[in-house]
Order: structure tokens, then sequence, then C-alpha cells
């Protein structure tokens, strides 16, 4: 097994209420599961592939809950990465050199029915994950924006997290809102749904765990 780590921003939108029941092993808001998600590495390797300052996509979209199968997934990757890079941030995320079911990668492509061919585009890519805010961009193909939950009443701005010490994933994400569209293989528009901003740190193994 190649050895890989990666250290990266996240942001995730999905069809589902703020929350997202998903992460608490209930069924989706609407019966389905849509999603974009963004990410960018800020330190990693996957073999002696230097990973830093790569960006990617997935759309993903299951036509029920997600451990019911028969997904779709689409990859964007950012057309500035080198060759050696696209390939290992592509094996990375559909769960290549991984031990089974250890990052969400390999789980979410176990999953999968439809996978489509990678795409290689311009990736404009601001995650602030402390402010709960994002801008995604691949132009004709992305627009997400991600914001934070805001007090219906007074507009002020509300903090929630989900603390998650043995999941696939995060540790610690925290929650907001998001509005996107698709335009690619697998399209759908998002309106103030489910937004998750994280921090992640991820080997061959899962997260790498740390006192909370």
């Amino acid at each position: 097994m190649i050895p890989w780590e990666l250290k990266m921003k996240e942001f995730v939108n999905c069809n589902c209420a703020y929350g997202c029941p998903c992460q608490f092993n209930a069924p989706p808001t609407h019966g389905d599961c849509k999603a974009i998600a963004s990410f960018e590495v800020s330190e990693g390797h996957f073999g002696d592939v230097d990973l830093a300052g790569v960006k990617a996509i997935g759309v993903l979209s299951w036509p029920g809950a997600i451990h019911e199968g028969n997904g779709s997934i689409e990859a964007i990757v950012d057309a500035a990465a080198t060759d050696a890079q696209k390939d290992a941030i592509l094996k990375i995320m559909t769960g290549q050199e991984t031990e089974p079911m250890a990052t969400m990668f390999s789980v979410f492509i176990s999953t999968m029915t439809t996978v489509h061919d990678p795409v290689f585009a311009p990736i404009d890519l601001e995650i602030n994950v402390e402010n709960r805010t994002a801008l995604v961009s691949v132009p004709g193909l992305i627009e997400v924006s991600g914001e934070p939950i805001r007090n219906p009443i007074t507009g002020d701005i509300h903090q929630a997290r989900i603390d998650i010490p043995h999941g696939f994933e995060y540790l610690i994400a925290e929650m907001g809102a998001g509005t996107g569209k698709a335009s690619s293989a697998i399209k759908m528009e998002l309106t103030n749904s489910y937004g998750q901003f994280a921090h992640l740190h991820l080997t061959n193994s899962g997260p790498v765990r740390k006192a909370a």
C-alpha cells in the first residue's frame, strides 16, 4: 500500500436540513442525498508526490440514504495540479491505497453504482472553517457558497458544532449553511441547506485522532 497523508480544509453543501441527519445515522431529510464536497490540501503527500495546494471537488448523489447504495459520483480536480498530483488525489478520492472503510472516500465509493470520468478544470476555492464561509467556483460547472447559520429573529450568527470522535471524516465540524449548483454530469441545486466546514487530517488508516 502506498502511504499517504493529507491535511486539508473541507466545505460540504448537501440537500439535508442544518445538522444533516446522516451525521447521526438517521435517514436523510428529504429521503435522498445530494452533495457538493470541496477541499483544498494544505499539507500532504501520496508516496513521493507532494499534494500541497491541490484542490478538488466531489459531486455526489444517492437516490436514498447513502448506505442503501446506487450512488453516482463525479470528481473534479484543479487543472493546475500536475499529472502526478491528479493521479494521486483521484486514487485517494476513489478509496484506493486505503484500508477498507477507513475514510469517507473509501466508504462513499463502496456505495457507488456510477463513477463518471473525472473532470480537470480550474477551481477557485476559498474556505474559512473558523468563520464558516466558503466560495467555490468551476466556471460553467460548479458554483457554491457557504455562510454561518443566523438566528431567524435577530440575524445574529449562530455557532454549532458536531463532534464525532470515532468517525471516518472529521473529528469536529462547524455547522453552517450552503447554497450551490452543479451543472456537471450530476446536476443539482441546493438552497440554504446543510453546510459543513472542517479541518481534516487523514491517512491510509483513517482520521488522525487527537485528544479533544
